[in-house]
């Protein structure tokens, strides 16, 4: 058996003690240093190492942090905090609302600290007993009574009843919010809108003074209350604070428009279930306009809903085909052809005859305005006349039957002309679409039906100076078809400036725009260019007159015409101007939310306007009729 010396058991007691290094029996002093320097190294490189390593702490850290007295600077951007220090002595519910929905990036901390009812009761019945002693006082001295202090007494006394039968509890609530902005000039005047807005609900705050990190760290989602700033509150001033009260859109009924972008809800409406069904879309070009409206389209349908489109540019071919709508496309060559002197079909309402011809000679007279250019009082007065006599020339007349008439065409119209005196000018003017160049188009009976649920007009192969007067004559058809049955419809009329162009156009439509509600019609005016819509009186006439509206992305050049007319907020208008595609505010009546048009898979392939994938999609098709061949 071997004995150590007393300078081995020493090595052996200091190997054990050594900062990991295992203890092990025959190890010399001189080994141990070896060891020990080899480990101390390796700790040296693992903690080299993991100095270059970025943790998350790292990642969301500011390059730079400054704190001045009233604001926070973290790297390039500037943060302030601001708490309220009182209320009134009622707060409606939501009243945080205007600040929640703000367009600007925030922090809001609430922090909520609940006390015993023991403890308030006590401090309430002392306070009672001031009051009462202060009333009586009063009241002995011969004083007039003071409001003030007799409401304080019934509202204490209500108070500790509901504390005392368990109705209410008691917190202390303190309410912070931190803005953050690229700019300290931003940040001011954030600063000052926020406070003008509690202000004006009489609720008071101000800035974390030389507390600027306190604030700061306060709203930061780590849960610590560094200010302390609170306000006594029982219950039910304090469920009026609960933050998520961004104006919902959802319906039981309807269909879905979008996501609400302030709490990610679903816009679920119907539009039949307002006071009137009609609706506008404003957006610039590309903004995601007509995709909106595709998809409303295809998910009306599906509710049973009739559609009728008319379409300036063929967009809407692909959808048409993919749910077998009726596509007609309107041009001079086309067989496609609209009468422009026919009448409203036969109705079960009790209308005098002298009243439909009356009707179509007003309207025949609004689409000869825009034929014709700008007319003299006699001229007017001529084609009034003119106008009655062609319709009489088919024996429509008051008393006649109109079932078993026979419409008149623009030719009829022209003969009857040039059997009058002074009409040589009109007579000359009107050749040109009976004889000349432009006579396949409003010279012909009507060749088209509407007895499919999706019906589209395509008027894109029509000269510019034709379109206003093809659309002008289509909507007429389509109004005649409508008044002759009572049914869910909606009709779309996109590119609505043409016809904001001329002041006869604009007045019909108008006209139907207000009395379309009695026929069960939704109409839907869709636009890029603002400016010419709604500088026409009609234009913000219509608008006033639709219950539904839909802007979208808008130029710079626009906005303030948008928001004059809807009202808008100033961060209402930077969301217009900062919308991506498929953004921006959806209205329904007195409601309005931010909105982001969203759409599956399969409705995005029928609805989508993007020339790529629409390109994408007939090659697809090509090549799926290419593997069907024979041999293939």
């Amino acid at each position: 058996m071997a004995f150590k010396t007393q300078e081995e058991k020493k090595i052996d007691a200091s190997a054990l003690t050594a900062g990991g290094v295992g203890y092990k029996k025959g190890v010399t002093a001189e080994e141990l240093k070896k060891k020990q320097a080899a480990e101390t190294v390796l700790l040296e490189e693992e903690r080299i190492y993991r100095k270059g390593v970025s943790s998350i702490k790292d990642l969301i850290a500011p390059s730079s942090m400054k704190i001045e007295p009233s604001y926070v600077r973290l790297g390039d951007v500037w943060v302030r905090t601001l708490f309220i220090i009182t209320y009134p002595r009622y707060v409606s519910v939501g009243w945080a609302s205007p600040i929640i929905n703000l367009n600007a990036q925030m922090d809001i901390s609430m922090f909520f600290y609940p006390i015993k009812a023991d403890v308030v009761l006590k401090q309430l019945k002392k306070k009672v007993g001031i009051l009462e002693a202060q009333i009586n006082g009063d009241a002995e001295a011969g004083k007039p009574r003071d409001p003030q202090s007799e409401t304080a007494l019934r509202d204490i006394e209500g108070l500790r009843d509901d504390l005392t039968q368990g109705i209410e509890h008691f917190f202390q609530f303190a309410f912070y919010v931190s803005f953050y902005s690229t700019s300290l000039e931003e940040l001011d005047r954030l600063s000052n809108t926020v406070e003008s807005t509690f202000g004006s609900m009489l609720i008071y705050t101000k800035r974390a003074y030389f507390q600027a990190e306190q604030g700061f760290n306060s709203t930061l989602p780590v849960g610590n209350d560094e200010l302390m700033i609170t306000f006594n509150m029982s219950t039910s001033p304090l469920a009026s604070s609960f933050p998520f009260t961004s104006a919902e859109l959802t319906s039981d009924n309807g269909i879905l428009y979008g996501i609400n972008r302030h709490n990610n809800s679903l816009i679920i409406f119907d539009r039949f279930s307002m006071q009137n069904a009609n609706a506008v879309i404003f957006a610039t070009s590309g903004a995601g306009k007509s995709y909106a409206i595709k998809l409303e389209i295809l998910r009306s349908m599906m509710m049973g809903v009739d559609v009728i489109v008319i379409d300036p540019e063929m967009e809407y071919k692909h959808l048409s085909d993919a749910v077998g709508g009726t596509y007609i496309n309107i041009s001079l060559s086309s067989e496609a052809k609209i009468n422009p002197f026919d009448l409203p079909r036969p109705t079960g309402e009790a209308t005098s005859v002298e009243d439909v011809i009356r009707s179509a000679v007003i309207t025949v007279k609004g689409l000869l305005k825009l034929m014709l250019g700008k007319l003299t009082v006699a001229e007017d007065s001529i084609l009034d006349r003119a106008l009655l006599e062609t319709y009489a020339k088919k024996d429509i007349v008051p008393g006649a039957d109109l079932t078993a008439v026979e419409p008149p065409i623009m030719q009829d119209f022209q003969d009857i002309l040039e059997g009058m005196e002074g009409t040589g000018d009109l007579v000359l003017r009107l050749k040109k679409f009976t004889e000349g160049t432009f006579a396949g188009l409003l010279n012909s009976p009507t060749t088209v039906k509407m007895n499919n649920q999706l019906v589209s007009f395509s008027v894109r192969d029509l000269e510019d100076e034709l379109r206003p007067m093809s659309i002008y004559t289509i909507i007429n058809y389509i109004w005649n078809v409508v008044r002759s049955e009572r049914k869910k419809r909606i009709l779309c009329i996109d590119e609505a400036w043409w016809l904001m162009q001329h002041e006869d156009s604009a007045k019909f439509i108008f006209a139907l725009v207000k009395r379309c509600r009695k026929y069960y019609l939704g109409i839907t005016t869709i636009t890029q260019d603002v400016n010419d819509f709604l500088t026409s009186p009609y234009g913000q006439a219509i608008v006033t007159n639709s219950s539904m509206q839909l802007l979208l992305k808008q130029s710079p050049a626009s906005i303030d015409l948008i928001a004059r007319v809807f009202l808008l907020t100033q961060s209402e208008k930077y969301l217009l101007l900062e919308s991506g595609r498929g953004e921006g505010i959806f209205f329904a009546g007195q409601k309005h939310a931010a909105i982001q048009v969203v759409a599956s898979y399969t409705e995005d392939q029928i609805v989508t306007t993007d020339p790529n994938q629409l390109l994408k999609i007939e090659q697809a098709k090509k090549d799926f009729q290419a593997s069907l061949q024979p041999g293939a």
